[in-house]
């Protein structure tokens, strides 16, 4: 006889799930404002002309590699609340969106002379604040595709 029985559902799959959902459903927020409201938006948060010239410039093949980064960290959060395996390997490729796009966006073009200011009452100020919160947000990914691997292994997720 096989047990049919679900096994509950940890709190901390709950907390974390929430959390996840919340965290990339802002990036899809962003992505999308970015791309329908373009430098209004852009402007609006406090970038410079020269940044949202850059995002403006940016080719379709990098504009793909942004979606994929942020819609896959939306389709992880909800195969994570699902409790589904494939939240592991849905996080990893979102991950490795993110580190591709900061590799070409810093390595490979000038993203890293443009990215370093903010636009503060209407004066352009030298600012890390771009690069802090690609820090957190490199660490968010870190972390949601540390927590669905261990969840996985331990059997939460199927």
């Amino acid at each position: 006889m096989t047990d049919t029985t679900k096994s509950a559902t940890p709190w901390h799959l709950w907390v974390v799930g929430v959390i996840a959902v919340l965290w990339n459903a802002y990036g899809g927020y962003d992505y999308i404002m970015s791309v329908t409201e373009g430098a209004t938006y852009m402007a609006a948060a406090g970038m410079t002309p020269e940044q949202i010239a850059y995002y403006d410039a940016m080719p379709v093949w990098m504009m793909s590699v942004w979606a994929i980064g942020v819609w896959g960290g939306v389709a992880g959060s909800i195969l994570l609340l699902l409790r589904s395996k494939l939240a592991f390997p849905v996080f990893v490729v979102s991950l490795a969106a993110f580190l591709f796009s900061l590799f070409c966006s810093y390595v490979l073009n000038d993203g890293r002379e443009i990215m370093g200011f903010l636009m503060v009452d209407g004066e352009k100020v030298a600012s890390p604040l771009v690069f802090i919160m690609q820090g957190v947000v490199g660490i968010g990914c870190l972390f949601f595709v540390w927590y669905s691997r261990m969840a996985m292994k331990s059997g939460v997720l199927r």
